[in-house]
């Protein structure tokens, strides 16, 4: 008997501004953090920059006559703050808004439902040589631009997201330096989380303020599955260090206004927190009308090693002498057995599972969405030009099915967007990653879409999941 889906669950793809657009420095847009970061020699592997990524700014009415071909009902992209906003101050660019009001209206008239996300790592470089997400300020001008945002799209576009993976932002940004913009202190790590969240509060207000009644927000993390290695209390207690700096760190304020107790004593040594001012938890509890939550592998942990003092770790982020996990650099990270993607990652959708029926207890009555999970291949087109992806199919459905599972034991899981539509600049990674069900032929920009991609748009267009190929 084939599984279903609820009525009305929405199937979308998902892409990144830097990791697609290219056209870095036409119509006016400036630096971001990360054009400045994959500039700087030895940062991205083989030197790769989002210059010119997938060319997405030329080729956008392609790429969306792509997603309507394959049947996807909605599509959650990025602005590029720079491209709209310079220098993060000030007024707006608006032949950078028209690039989405253009996509934006492509998008509907192909029938699918834009899912704006106004903040995916790409800070404007002037904001962070003003101090970036360590200093209070951003967070100010980070609610300026999503006032101008919302002022622009408000009309079109109904489902809106904060940020994408703060963890990321504060902690590989700022701690271990693997993304931009490369700064290695644990304090500014913790004020930039702080600040990520307070912006995040404050772009709610403001785009409460400038959208219609009928506009859902939200923001989308990206919870990690800490799993404790064994029974033993140190193992338990290292698990517990990390799920705080991890996940709570954000759904404490996000979701109960307050950051944990044992995060504040666990990172005692390295700061009092009086960043945190006093309104500051009310700014940040804003009524959500869903949670995004991205998953793409758990993570194992025992009790730290005392002769730990550097280097790379097994935490599935990219290799560092610096780490993201503030006063618990020592916790000893495993890998755990089985199956693994191009990236390393463990392929465990029971991890799935247990984060969907974890928020489903933390927040009682917020809705869900899946809104990154997928995998990366080392897809190679065939003789005939075809890309066939078993592996990510395989991966997809299993994931799904415990998505299904989930919504049959209480969770209440509104929709699934796959990461990502198409391969693209994978960060620190440079193109060296391929995540995306259409594979993209750098050299040309030809777009070819895999065997996953047919597979999924099967999916979205009947709502009931296809078997796994063989």
């Amino acid at each position: 008997m084939p599984v279903s889906f609820p009525p009305g669950f929405l199937w979308g793809t998902a892409t990144a501004a830097y990791q697609i657009e290219g056209a870095a420095a036409e119509g006016g847009r400036t630096p971001s953090i990360w054009d400045t970061f994959s500039r700087t020699p030895g940062k991205v592997e083989n030197g790769d920059t989002g210059d010119i990524a997938v060319d997405h700014f030329h080729r956008r009415a392609e790429d969306v006559r792509l997603m309507g071909d394959l049947g996807v009902g909605a599509y959650r992209f990025s602005v590029s703050w720079p491209r709209v906003q310079p220098t993060g101050r000030g007024p707006a660019l608006q032949c950078g808004l028209d690039f989405y009001r253009a996509l934006v209206d492509d998008l509907l008239a192909h029938g699918i439902r834009p899912v704006l996300t106004l903040y995916h790592w790409d800070l404007p470089q002037e904001l962070e040589s003003a101090g970036g997400w360590p200093a209070r300020e951003t967070a100010q001008r980070f609610a300026e631009y999503a006032g101008i945002v919302a002022d622009a799209l408000g009309d079109r576009v109904e489902l809106w997201t904060t940020l994408n993976e703060p963890w990321c932002s504060a902690f590989l940004g700022y701690g271990s330096g693997v993304h931009a913009p490369g700064r290695t202190d644990p304090v500014a790590a913790l004020r930039a989380a702080h600040h990520l969240n307070l912006g995040h509060g404050l772009a709610v207000q403001a785009l409460r303020s400038a959208l219609p009644a009928r506009a859902q927000i939200s923001a989308s993390l990206n919870p990690s599955v800490v799993r404790a290695a064994s029974d033993a209390p140190g193992d338990h207690d290292a698990r517990r260090r990390i799920d705080a700096l991890a996940n709570r760190i954000f759904a404490g304020p996000l979701l109960k206004g307050a950051y944990p107790q044992d995060l504040i004593a666990d990172t005692a040594s390295l700061t009092d927190w009086s960043f945190v001012q006093g309104s500051d938890p009310s700014v940040i509890r804003q009524r959500l009308d869903w949670l995004g939550l991205n998953y793409y592998a758990p993570a194992v942990v025992s009790a730290p090693d005392p002769d730990r003092r550097a280097g790379p770790r097994r935490d599935g982020h990219a290799p560092s002498d610096h780490s993201p996990w503030p006063a618990s650099e020592r916790v000893v990270f495993h890998q755990p057995p089985g199956e693994r993607t191009a990236m390393g990652w463990s392929v465990d959708p029971s991890g799935l599972y247990d984060l969907l029926l974890h928020y489903t207890r933390e927040a009682p009555g917020l809705p869900l969405m899946i809104t990154e999970n997928g995998a990366a291949y080392d897809d190679k087109p065939a003789a005939d030009g075809t890309v066939h992806d078993p592996d990510r199919i395989r991966y997809l459905h299993s994931h799904l099915a415990a998505v299904q599972r989930a919504i049959a034991d209480g969770a209440d899981v509104r929709g699934y967007f796959l990461w990502s539509l198409m391969d693209n600049f994978e960060w620190s990674y440079g193109y060296g990653k391929r995540f995306g069900a259409v594979y993209v032929d750098y050299e040309t920009q030809a777009r070819v879409p895999k065997s996953s991609a047919h597979w999924y748009g099967q999916l979205a267009r009947t709502g009931e999941l296809p078997p796994p190929v063989a």
